[in-house]
């Protein structure tokens, strides 16, 4: 200790730069044992928090439906007809969840009924809403206000979403596309959140999950539209987040990398491109943890697979983001330059 003190007198700088490079590294080695330890340790908040197990009403008499159906525990999912949003319909429905299914195929959300019905015998109930949130006069709008008014929803997971068709630069892009990016991911996001956050107040329970991406985290060229829409989401949970907790009610954005679905036009799973399967299992046991973006300064976003989250935190912690958006214009080129020589051998087939 006497040696120390004689150091520090006779060397005040070295000493005051050896206690900085120690408190930074005491620093980043705490966030690192966090981030692991949300990643691959701590469990994250249990389901049955909100409600779930409360959702069957299997062997009940069913002429009391309405009546039981205000007591029961539901979860609306939006964009459930494929991907992500299927998953989380089935996978909430095993875990006691009765189940709401939003998207504009009715052929498709038949499909997830059904696997619905087959994989809880029966015991979770399920109805659908057909609607083209795109369009905001859509009759499926009054359907979804009415069948909200009949059941308690304790979840609700914003998965409807839209990218481009391929990579574009702005100045090229058709109006349409742009306008149904942000009617898809922006608009029917705040809109269907108003219809059934009013209901978790008054309970002074609830869960609302906003799928986010990546392109919202790492600004992405040639995907300006999408990427602006996603970080909206992103920001957008953040304040709500704060707004609500009061109440009782989690919000979280989760952010995923590529998941093989038809938006992304992946079909092989890869470490870093994990199934929707594996993706929603991951998110589902990870409730309430934010993972590789605890601390990027976004509280309520959360990166919940373990690749995806050692990814945000090397991005965010390390200061790489950039550099990645460099890396992701690059690499958005390259899809766009063979896009466009399918397009010409398909025209030249012609």
């Amino acid at each position: 200790m006497d040696a120390v003190i004689s150091f520090v007198k006779e060397n005040p700088t070295c000493a005051f730069f050896y206690a900085l490079g120690g408190f930074t590294f005491l620093k980043f080695a705490i966030k690192t044992l966090v981030v692991f330890s949300e990643t691959f340790v701590l469990p994250g908040t249990n389901l049955k928090n909100f409600g779930a197990g409360k959702g069957s009403w299997a062997g009940r008499d069913r002429c009391t439906f309405l009546c039981i159906a205000r007591l029961t525990r539901w979860i609306v999912v939006t964009g459930a007809s494929d991907g992500i949003g299927r998953e989380y319909a089935i996978q909430l429905a095993k875990k006691g969840f009765n189940v709401l299914t939003v998207a504009r195929n009715e052929t498709a959300l038949k499909s997830v009924t059904d696997e619905i019905a087959s994989g809880t015998q029966g015991k979770a109930q399920s109805k659908t809403v057909v609607l083209d949130v795109s369009k905001s006069d859509h009759p499926g709008w009054e359907q979804l206000q009415q069948v909200l008014s009949e059941i308690r929803v304790s979840v609700l997971v914003n998965n409807v979403g839209k990218s481009h068709a391929h990579p574009v630069y702005f100045a090229e892009a058709e109006s349409s596309e742009l306008s149904d990016i942000i009617a898809i991911n922006v608009n029917a996001t705040v809109r269907i959140t108003r219809m059934v956050l009013p209901g978790m107040v008054k309970q002074q329970n609830g869960l609302v999950l906003n799928i986010g991406s990546f392109s919202g985290v790492v600004p992405s060229p040639m995907l300006a539209t999408y990427s602006g829409a996603k970080a909206f989401i992103d920001t957008f949970s953040t304040a709500l987040a704060e707004e609500v907790q009061k109440d009782g009610i989690l919000v979280q954005c989760i952010n995923p990398y590529f998941v093989v679905s038809k938006m992304s036009k992946i079909r092989k799973p890869s470490v870093m491109i994990p199934t929707p399967d594996a993706f929603v299992r991951a998110s589902l046991n990870k409730v309430g943890l934010s993972g590789g973006a605890r601390f990027v300064g976004r509280p309520a976003a959360s990166a919940p697979y373990w690749s995806h989250s050692l990814l945000e935190y090397f991005i965010g912690v390390l200061g790489w983001k950039q550099a990645t958006v460099v890396y992701s214009h690059k690499l958005h080129r390259s899809i766009r330059k063979r896009v466009d020589k399918k397009l010409a051998r398909e025209a030249k087939a012609q």
